[in-house]
């Protein structure tokens, strides 16, 4: 599959790039991202620029990863991933850079790649899951129609080396 670009209201989802790199540093870096994602403790330009590669290299047909930036002035404002693609099923993540949080943007961006995965992967099951505590990743997959389905027990170690319940939302090519 050829990376892609999905539009969304005041967004552009495209591929990563290898000048993204400092950014993400950046990202990886703060305290909300580092807490709710299972990355690495130290993050320099070298680890950051290996995980921008990862996500760019869609060879696997595995994920599918982009970049969430501003359509005017191309700053990175987040990342979205469908991942564990398999079948029908994938499921999605993404995070987003402290000046982008609280305006829409991941709810936006999320239901852009579902809506695409819909109609271009032919998907028909996408899962949302994150952990119990991270209210606000709560809100982003209500917005963007995700029905909550229960709690995950212990289902994921985070970014502070714990396991965390997670609450399991899915959205279906069904769904209104």
């Amino acid at each position: 599959m050829e990376p892609v670009e999905i539009s969304a209201p005041g967004l552009l989802l495209r591929p990563w790039r290898a000048t993204d790199a400092p950014e993400v540093m950046l990202a990886l870096r703060e305290a909300a991202i580092a807490q709710w994602n299972p990355l690495p403790g130290v993050v320099d330009l070298e680890a950051a620029r290996a995980w921008v590669r990862r996500r760019a290299d869609w060879s696997s047909l595995e994920h599918v990863s982009l970049a969430i930036a501003n359509p005017t002035t191309d700053a990175l404002l987040g990342s979205l991933s469908l991942h564990q693609i398999c079948g029908e099923n994938a499921a999605i993540g993404y995070w987003t850079v402290e000046q982008a949080r609280g305006r829409g943007v991941a709810s936006r961006a999320v239901t852009a790649m579902t809506d695409w995965a819909f109609q271009f992967l032919r998907l028909h099951r996408i899962e949302l899951c994150h952990a119990v505590a991270n209210a606000a990743s709560c809100r982003v997959a209500e917005k963007a129609g995700y029905r909550f389905e229960g709690v995950l027990r212990e289902s994921h170690r985070y970014g502070d080396g714990q396991r965390h319940d997670e609450h399991i939302h899915g959205r279906l090519a069904t769904d209104a």
